[in-house]
């Protein structure tokens, strides 16, 4: 049960401000604190007054407030309160103890009393993060920031007192306390690859006390930045409101980020990486994630001005630059699945025509099936978007050096003053090829359960990992998506500090086109899917099945939070089955908390 809620017992608020200096060792609430103490046990303070107090404490504003009675929450129970008249708190009760927390996703806001409640966590419906309930703390990704943590008290009376940091209630997010700057111990760990994987990786090693030199060596020329809005961005903007940290933050931490250089051989006998700037950096423990490329097709003509791939900012504001405001310009896509569609979604407004070829016979067909990639076809044709299914392209026709038409295998001939390809990528690690690092064919990095290769102390994340999959019974795979790649930057700083951290990945997709919402958990090849709900209508349901029945991934379109449900449930180690669908195929959402 989801409720919003005001104490009615709190319109009179007692508003009390303290001036002078009070000394607080206690970080609790802070914006840079590590975690909070909760304490769920009775007080015994015998003067216990209702209503709210504000003071001044250590410079900082803090408001306390009883927000409700303790039987106003049931066991596995989410509710937000306002807390006097300076903000609202999460409250969750679980296992007969309250946690108060920020209420909002610190990655895009989602309210997370509509998520997925876990067993001592919180899964954002939106894009699958995880907040630890009694600290805060970011635990899975997309998302850089934990959430504000505050003090729970249940009073002699039953009432469940919270104090919070004012500060904490409007900003609603907290950045880990990294420590002071210190000096480095003599070890050195270098990040090749300036992604959300590497600036995790060394934004947790920090957090979890690494005293050594943190180096990230970044490919482009800008700081770690948002890559999810790349297929997204409607408009053009700067690439600072992208930027996860900003420089200070990175001096601040002692973590030296090289832009706009790429690392090109790696000597682990040495323990060396050499750099496209001519310089080597030496390291006690190395993290790859150098992330994938697009991938360019081979066919006459791709040369061509005009012709993009989609995978940095700087793409991205390259494609807005050619396509300009005035209308004017015919827009293909090549790619049916995710990036493609996101592309054609977020700029058809400004396009003359937006037409997207691929070899499928639907849109996200591969993933959903024909039935709902007919569906998806409908949503975009009544935005203004045209298909041709089954085809692709053998040659792109130019003037002058810029692209005009591109020609399809089915021997149609399409205008095409811009071409954009969203075919797949490959890998950036060809620097690796004769270092002894375990590759596959196609470049992935061989990794274990702790990311290490079969190099001790080197470890690859991100893209570019072959790495077991958790949910999926172990079994090796690459994938790429952000909320991943950060979450091995995690993992990967746990193990180089010897914390022994295996993976448990739940691998976790999402994308918004025309306003609907699509989420999928999981992965694995289907023998078999079950709907439930309106496919014509985009509100749904599918489960993936394998050739024993069990449920190898859920998604859904317009019906959170059951695909985060879905993660859960698969994050904990457990199995479903046809079977457990069959009276009532939401029933096992009951039991993940």
């Amino acid at each position: 049960m989801v409720v919003f809620c005001r104490s009615g017992f709190l319109n009179k608020v007692v508003r009390r401000i303290v001036q002078g200096s009070v000394v607080n060792t206690n970080k609790m609430g802070s914006s840079f604190s590590r975690t909070c103490n909760i304490n769920t046990t009775p007080s015994r303070e015998t003067n216990e007054r209702r209503g709210t107090i504000s003071r001044l404490e250590s410079t900082s504003n803090y408001v306390e407030s009883v927000v409700c009675n303790q039987d106003d929450l049931k066991d596995n129970e989410m509710k937000v309160f306002d807390i006097g008249d300076e903000g609202k708190v999460l409250l969750v009760k679980q296992k007969g103890e309250f946690s108060a927390l920020g209420t909002k996703c610190t990655h895009y806001g989602a309210p997370l009393v509509s998520g997925a409640l876990g067993d001592g966590r919180i899964r954002c419906q939106w894009h699958g993060a995880c907040f630890n309930i009694k600290t805060g703390d970011i635990e899975e990704f997309p998302g850089f920031d934990s959430l504000p943590c505050y003090k729970v008290t249940v009073t002699e009376k039953g009432e469940v007192k919270v104090r919070a940091k004012i500060s904490d209630l409007k900003s609603n997010k907290r950045i880990k306390d990294l420590g002071s700057p210190c000096t480095a111990d003599g070890s050195s760990v270098v990040i090749v690859g300036g992604g959300p994987s590497g600036a995790t990786c060394a934004e947790t090693l920090r957090a979890e006390g690494y005293r050594g030199r943190i180096t990230i060596v970044a490919r482009e020329h800008f700081l770690p930045y948002d890559r999810i809005k790349v297929s997204k961005i409607g408009t053009a903007t700067d690439i600072e409101k992208l930027q996860a940290r900003t420089q200070e933050y990175y001096n601040g931490s002692n973590i030296h980020v090289i832009k706009g250089t790429e690392a090109i051989k790696v000597e682990p006998d040495a323990k060396l990486v050499h750099l496209s700037n001519g310089s080597k950096l030496s390291y006690t423990s190395l993290y790859l994630a150098t992330g994938s490329k697009p991938r360019v097709i081979d066919v006459p003509g791709i040369d061509l001005k005009n012709i993009f791939t989609v995978r940095d900012f700087q793409d991205s504001m390259d494609i807005l630059n050619a396509l300009g405001e005035g209308g004017d310009k015919n827009v293909v896509v090549l790619g049916l699945s995710f990036i493609g569609l996101e592309i054609a979604s977020s700029c058809v407004k400004k396009a003359k025509s937006m037409t997207v070829v691929g070899k499928d016979d639907a849109p996200l067909g591969l993933v959903f099936g024909k039935e709902i990639g007919q569906s998806l076809q409908k949503l975009f044709e009544e935005n203004g978007v045209t298909f041709h299914f089954q085809t692709t392209i053998v040659k792109c026709n130019g003037e002058n050096g810029v692209i005009k038409s591109v020609e399809l295998a089915n021997g149609t001939t399409l205008q095409a003053d811009m071409l954009i390809l969203g075919v797949g990528t490959t890998y950036y690690t060809d620097f690796l090829r004769d270092t002894g690092i375990a590759l596959q064919p196609n470049g992935a990095v061989n990794v274990n359960d702790k990311l290490e290769t079969n190099i001790k102390h080197i470890y690859a994340g991100g893209d570019i990992a072959y790495a077991p999959v958790y949910s999926y019974e172990n079994k090796q795979m690459s994938i790429g998506h952000i909320g991943l790649a950060q979450y091995h930057g995690r993992v990967a700083a746990l193990n180089i500090l010897k914390r022994e951290a295996p993976l448990r990945t739940v691998p976790y997709f999402w994308t918004m086109v025309f306003g609907k919402s699509i989420r999928y958990a999981g992965c694995g090849r289907s023998a078999s899917t079950m709907i439930d709900g309106d496919i014509a209508g985009l509100k749904f349901v599918i489960f993936f099945f394998d050739e024993k029945d069990k449920v190898i991934a859920v998604a859904s379109c317009m019906r959170d939070p059951v695909v985060s449900q879905f993660a859960e449930y698969l994050h904990q180690g457990k199995s479903l089955y046809r079977k457990d669908l069959k009276d009532d195929a939401f029933a096992w959402t009951k039991n993940i908390n």
